[in-house]
């Protein structure tokens, strides 16, 4: 099985970097457990005929497991750094319940959808969670984990409950998809550069070549593939490309419409109004979109996105 091994890769990155930012062993042998909560939750859903069983269940208990994932790594870093709060604990638990039962509860309607998108949107927005969460030590952001719960569970709940078609949902590309992906990337850095420079984006730092830095881009990146990217592609363009398009009877007038509905999300990023990262989230949605148009699925843009989000932190600040 896989499971062993993503256990000890996530165990082997978690110790390296406790080791680098000088977090004491005691604390880091603690949070370790939650995070590899969450690395066999994120193997249940990624790994296709995993999820298959998990899938065969009733449709009600796939929902009550999914709130219980939720509650699973908040309830173990809490208690063993003696921070539960029962407020945490049940807000939790209703924001996990709402997105697990909704479409046990509610139609598999168009309406249904976009505002389901919504709530998704606005709980990830608003940070509301991040607070619940212990901050044991200062370069320790156990937060870190509310944003994997939340981004899964909204995952889980699309892709095992609901089961939109033409999604294309897989942690690895094909080698085409790697292929169209690095493309893509290609075309948006040297538009990304010129935008950049318009607008005064960004400042470029050139990091010193050492394996810590060498560890980090390739951390990266596949935390980027596995989970930022992982979900904003699929909510973006594996769902509201695809309805947007069927809403308004054109594939590139969905593919325009997700994108700025993009852009406009990236608004909150840091402090609101910014519109300088939607500036440049726009083209990136319009790179990804193309990509997801071409291969009608989402790891193609996954690899497009990830490898943007890679240069931007390694590169600029």
């Amino acid at each position: 099985m896989l499971l062993p091994l993503v256990w000890a890769a996530a165990a082997v990155a978690g110790c390296l970097y406790a080791l680098h930012q000088n977090i004491p062993w005691s604390i880091t042998f603690k949070a370790l457990p939650a995070f590899l909560l969450e690395a066999t939750f994120l193997y249940v859903l990624g790994v296709e005929r995993v999820r298959a069983r998990f899938e065969k269940l009733p449709a009600v208990a796939i929902a009550l497991a999914l709130v219980a994932a939720a509650l699973a790594p908040y309830s173990e870093v809490a208690l063993v750094f003696g921070a539960f709060h029962w407020r945490a604990f049940f807000l939790i638990a209703g924001l996990a319940a709402a997105a697990s039962f909704w479409y046990v509860l509610l139609p598999r309607r168009p309406a249904s959808d976009l505002v389901f998108l919504v709530f998704v949107a606005v709980v990830w927005l608003s940070r509301i969670l991040y607070s619940l969460y212990p901050r044991p030590y200062p370069r320790l952001p156990l937060e870190v984990l509310a944003q994997v719960m939340w981004f899964r569970t909204g995952l889980f709940a699309m892709v095992s409950i609901r089961r939109p078609p033409g999604v294309g949902f897989g942690f690895w590309p094909k080698p085409r998809e790697w292929k169209i992906g690095a493309l893509y990337f290609l075309a948006f850095a040297p538009l990304a550069a010129v935008l950049a420079w318009s607008i005064h984006f960004g400042t470029l730092r050139l990091p010193s070549p050492t394996p810590w830095t060498s560890f980090m881009a390739v951390a990266t990146f596949f935390g980027s593939l596995w989970v930022l990217a992982l979900g904003e592609e699929f909510f973006f363009r594996g769902l509201l490309q695809q309805w947007m398009s069927a809403w308004l009877h054109s594939e590139w007038a969905g593919l325009a419409a997700a994108s700025i509905v993009f852009a406009f999300a990236h608004l909150w990023f840091r402090a609101f109004p910014n519109w300088r990262m939607a500036a440049m989230a726009l083209l990136l949605g319009i790179c990804c979109g193309l990509a997801f148009r071409q291969t009608r699925g989402i790891r193609a843009p996954i690899v497009t996105h990830a490898l943007v989000v890679t240069v931007w932190r390694m590169f600029f600040y």
